[in-house]
């Protein structure tokens, strides 16, 4: 029994750990996009 519960253990932090590098690469798409929406509204207020 031991050996079930620690396999149904790895498999649910394998799970969790793909989930956490999916919201990672979430935030840090999502930074990236706010950095070129700011870097077009300075070029803008710049050039006004």
């Amino acid at each position: 029994m031991n050996k079930k519960v620690n396999a149904k253990r790895e498999a649910w932090q394998k799970k969790q750990e793909e989930k956490g590098k999916k919201v990672v690469m979430w935030i840090f798409f999502g930074l990236i996009i706010l950095a070129l929406v700011y870097f077009i509204w300075m070029t803008m207020m710049i050039s006004a």
